[in-house]
């Protein structure tokens, strides 16, 4: 499976090469990350979660050596969705003393295949697929391999050509970061370039990011898991997926909020803690959801997604994103009382009605690469600047 011109030392991968995940399973054949403990997992057996969580967004395997070669043996999980064109390969990056270096992706795999309209998911099994790094400095450096956001990775074997050792504590703050596909990555041209990690990248600070497509839903499972985790910042990106699910109308959306930033802070009850409204999202600005396929453009080059409620529901408390907002607003204002390190962001400051009209989201929802990166810079420049939320505390 592997080449042999080199003296390989197998490593097993444990928590000490790990980071960014919050779950290691032991499987037959290997270890899968989790971004979601167990007993989270086990209270809402969701496919979609379980699809979300696992794949990697913001995972890395970090590590020290001397090895000029690099092998990782993985069985993916690739996404195939029913009437749209094939996603590429995930994306495996590596980066030497934290500048980024290479690439690779592996083409075999299990396949899931998803049917949005139907609302149906079909696995097959692939086989086991090896990445390759080679020619690294031959010198004493840090590595670190970040998984592909976007695609589960089972990690079978770490081999290297000399010895690793855990990468000593460099002292940086951790940010903890919760939302939706937007944080996840969604449209992302890589794992270290989803706007979380670009904004990671400039303010200097560890990752542990939570941004979970489609499941930024307000569940107190996520909210015990973000108590529990150790941070130094958390942010809150929330509104987007409680409109694309019509989970709840106005009436619920307030109290839980305020239950899920009452559980955070019973484990964080002085963490600077950022809450960030959505971004512009035209069509859910003032109409309410679901969110649907647009059937109609599947089979096209871009596929897009439409609103499917009524703005006149409004009245009887559906939720449009600009309610969202306000309320998030409201209830930060309020709580900032009490608590003085509690900030909110309107997401409009990260994507807002100037880049819409300059590059629109390709499907209506997500944002597209460069969207990604000028979102990371701006966050970074917000939070981790200056006077930001993040700031004074570092």
């Amino acid at each position: 499976m592997h080449a042999t011109e080199h003296d390989w030392t197998t490593t097993p991968i444990t928590a000490d090469t790990v980071r960014g995940a919050l779950d290691l399973e032991r499987t037959e054949r290997g270890v899968l990350p989790h971004r979601l403990p167990a007993w989270a997992r086990a209270q809402y057996t969701d496919p979609q979660l379980a699809m979300v969580e696992s794949q990697p967004s913001g995972v890395r395997l970090v590590f020290r050596t001397a090895a000029t070669a690099v092998e990782l043996d993985v069985l993916a999980t690739k996404r195939v969705y029913t009437g749209v064109p094939p996603r590429p390969d995930g994306l495996y990056e590596l980066l030497v003393d934290g500048e980024p270096t290479a690439r690779d992706s592996v083409a075999d795999g299990n396949v899931l295949t998803i049917d949005m309209a139907a609302g149906t998911m079909e696995q097959r099994s692939g086989p086991i697929g090896t990445l390759r790094f080679t020619g690294l400095p031959d010198r004493e450096k840090d590595v670190e391999i970040w998984l592909p956001h976007n695609e589960t990775a089972e990690l079978m074997a770490l081999r290297t050509d000399a010895p690793v050792r855990p990468t000593p504590d460099r002292g940086r703050d951790v940010w903890l970061h919760h939302g939706s596909s937007i944080s996840h990555g969604s449209d992302a041209e890589s794992p270290t370039t989803t706007w979380p990690a670009l904004a990671a990248r400039l303010g200097g600070v560890e990752l542990i990011n939570l941004g979970l497509g489609g499941c930024a839903l307000l569940d107190p499972f996520t909210a015990r898991t973000l108590r529990d985790t150790p941070a130094d910042f958390i942010s809150l990106k929330l509104g987007i997926n409680v409109v694309n699910a019509d989970l709840m109308r106005l009436r619920a959306f307030t109290p839980a909020v305020h239950g899920f930033l009452d559980t955070i802070r019973d484990g964080h009850p002085t963490t600077p803690l950022l809450v960030v409204s959505p971004i512009l999202c035209p069509i859910h600005e003032d109409t309410p959801g679901p969110s649907a396929p647009d059937l109609e453009t599947f089979g096209t080059d871009q596929p897009r997604f439409k609103a499917m409620g009524d703005p006149a529901e409004c009245a009887a408390g559906k939720l449009t994103l600009n309610v969202i907002r306000d309320e998030l607003a409201r209830i930060v204002a309020q709580r900032s009382a009490d608590d003085p390190a509690i900030h909110y962001l309107d997401g409009r400051e990260l994507y807002g009605p100037a880049d819409a009209t300059e590059s629109p989201l390709p499907d209506a929802l997500h944002p597209d690469a460069a969207t990604h990166r000028r979102m990371g810079e701006r966050f970074a420049a917000h939070a981790f600047s200056g006077a930001g939320p993040f700031a004074p505390a570092r």
